[in-house]
C-alpha cells in the first residue's frame, strides 16, 4: 500500500503519523512543495520577533525524525493529478499512489493594488517570505502592514516586537472583521493606537510607488482617504485562498475548498482533502466550509489517515475558533459569534479594564461566544459550545450575567442541573 500525503503542513504531518501508526509495513510518501523541513506556518512570526530561530518552527524537532518513521520526505511541486489512473503529477513526474491526502493548505491572495509586485512588498507565508522581513525591517523602520484580520494581526505584533514604525491599514470596518464584532474590533484598534502604531480602518491602498528619488530604498503607500506613508517595507495580509489550481480537470469537487464527505473523501476514488485546502463540516453550522485554523487541519489530518488505514471514522465537524494575542490583549471568538435568528444575546464591557464578553444563545445551548481580555473564560466557553451542552436554568442566568459562563460550564459539566444534561457529543468511530 502507498499512501502519499501532498502537502507537509500539520495536516500532512499528523496524517503521516497516523498512518505509520496503523501500518508498519506501508510506503508514505510526504510532499512538501516548498525546499524546507515540514514546519508550522503559525511560527513565523515568532520567528521574526527573534524569540525562536528557524528550527523553532519546525514541527518535529528530533533530527531524523521521518527517517526513523519510514516516512519518505519529498520536495515537489503538484502540477495535476488523474485521478482514474492513480497518479499525481510533480514537476512533470508521475507518481502512483494507492491511497493520497490532499493537504495543500493555501496561499496568500494579493489584492489588485499597482506596485503590488515591487520588491520590498512581501507576504508574511513562508520562511523564504520571513527571511526578506528581517532583512528590511529595521528597528525603527517605517512598514506599513495591508491587511488587519486574524493572519494580519498576528503579522502585526511581530512587527511590533521587532521595533518597526509601524502603520496598519484595513479596508474593513474594523480589526479582525471576520473575528470580532465592533465593539471588540474597535477594543482591539484602541489597544494597538495605545501601543503606539497607526491603524486605519475603513481604508484601502490605492498604489504602490517608488520613492521619488528612485533610489529603491523607499516606497509610498496612497490610501483611499488621500494621505501617503513612506515605507520601507510593505507586508501584504490581505487573506488566503486554497492551493486547488492542480486539480482542474481531475474529477475532485472545488467549491470553497475542496468538497469531502464526512469521512474527508473528496469526490475521486481513494483520493481524501483535510485542512485549509479542506470544505469540511462546521460544527456550529452543520454546513461544509473552509475553517482554515491549525486544530482543525489536525484534526482533519488524524482523520483522514485513520480512514484511509481502514478505520471507519466520522467527522463530525469542526468547531470555527479564533485566539489571538496582541500584545498582551487576549480576544478570542467561537461557533456562531454574530449569533442567530431568533436567538438570545448578552453581553458585558468594560472599555476602561480592555474587557468584553459576549454570549450567543440558541433555545438553550450556547452557540457563540467573544471575550476580549478574559482569559480564563476561553477554555469553558469553547467546552460549553462544542459539547453542546444544554443550559437548562443557566440559561436565563448567563442572559442576566454572562460572566457566570466559567461557573455555568463547572456545574453542567458535573452533571448538577438536572435540566437536560446528555453529556458531550464524543469523536467516535462509526
Amino acid at each position: 500500500m502507498h499512501h502519499v500525503i501532498l502537502g507537509a503542513g500539520p495536516a500532512g504531518v499528523t496524517a503521516a503519523e497516523t498512518l505509520r501508526g496503523l501500518d508498519p509495513d506501508a510506503r508514505i510518501t510526504l510532499v512538501s512543495g516548498e525546499p524546507e523541513p515540514p514546519y508550522s506556518r503559525m511560527a513565523i512570526p515568532y520567528l521574526l520577533e527573534g524569540g525562536i530561530g528557524e528550527s523553532g518552527t519546525y514541527l518535529r524537532q528530533q533530527p531524523g525524525h521521518y527517517d526513523r518513521l519510514g516516512i519518505e520526505v519529498m520536495h515537489a511541486r503538484a502540477g495535476g493529478l488523474d485521478a482514474a489512473s492513480k497518479r499525481l503529477f510533480l514537476n512533470g513526474d508521475a507518481l502512483p499512489y494507492d491511497k493520497l491526502l490532499i493537504s495543500t493548505g493555501a496561499s496568500p491572495v494579493t489584492p489588485p493594488i499597482e506596485g503590488a509586485n515591487l520588491p520590498r512588498v512581501h507576504t508574511c507565508w513562508t520562511l523564504a517570505d520571513a527571511r526578506r522581513i528581517m532583512e528590511l525591517a529595521d528597528r525603527s523602520a517605517p512598514v506599513v502592514l495591508v491587511g488587519a484580520g486574524f493572519i494580519g494581526s498576528i503579522v502585526l505584533e511581530a512587527l511590533y516586537e521587532r521595533g518597526c514604525d509601524l502603520t496598519v491599514v484595513e479596508i474593513a470596518p474594523r480589526m479582525v472583521a471576520r473575528m470580532m464584532d465592533d465593539v471588540a474590533g474597535g477594543m482591539l484598534k484602541r489597544w494597538c493606537e495605545a501601543k503606539g502604531l497607526r491603524v486605519l480602518t475603513n481604508t484601502r491602498v490605492e498604489r504602490i510607488a517608488k520613492s521619488a528619488n528612485g533610489s529603491g530604498e523607499e516606497l509610498r503607500v496612497s490610501l483611499s482617504d488621500g494621505g501617503t506613508i513612506p515605507a520601507q517595507l510593505v507586508v501584504m495580509a490581505a487573506g488566503v485562498r486554497p492551493n486547488v489550481g492542480f486539480l482542474v480537470g481531475s474529477g475532485v469537487v472545488v467549491e470553497a475548498g475542496i468538497r469531502v464527505d464526512d469521512h474527508l473523501r473528496t469526490t475521486a476514488p481513494d483520493v481524501y482533502a483535510a485542512g485549509d485546502c479542506a470544505q469540511a463540516v462546521d460544527l456550529s453550522t452543520g454546513m461544509h466550509d473552509v475553517l482554515a485554523i491549525q486544530p482543525t487541519a489536525v484534526e482533519h489530518g488524524r482523520i483522514a489517515a485513520l480512514n484511509m488505514g481502514g478505520r471507519r471514522t466520522r467527522h463530525r465537524g469542526s468547531l470555527n475558533m479564533n485566539v489571538l494575542d496582541t500584545m498582551g490583549l487576549i480576544s478570542s471568538s467561537f461557533g456562531l459569534w454574530q449569533g442567530v435568528q431568533g436567538g438570545a444575546s448578552a453581553k458585558i464591557v468594560d472599555e476602561g479594564g480592555w474587557r468584553y464578553l459576549r454570549l450567543e444563545i440558541d433555545g438553550d445551548r450556547l452557540v457563540g461566544a467573544q471575550a476580549v481580555g478574559l482569559t480564563e473564560h476561553v477554555g469553558m466557553l469553547r467546552g460549553l459550545i462544542q459539547t453542546g451542552l444544554r443550559l437548562g436554568a443557566w440559561r436565563d442566568k448567563l442572559l442576566s450575567a454572562p460572566e457566570r459562563a466559567a461557573e455555568a460550564y463547572v456545574a453542567l459539566a458535573q452533571g448538577m442541573t438536572g435540566h437536560g444534561w446528555t453529556g458531550p457529543r464524543t469523536k467516535t468511530p462509526v
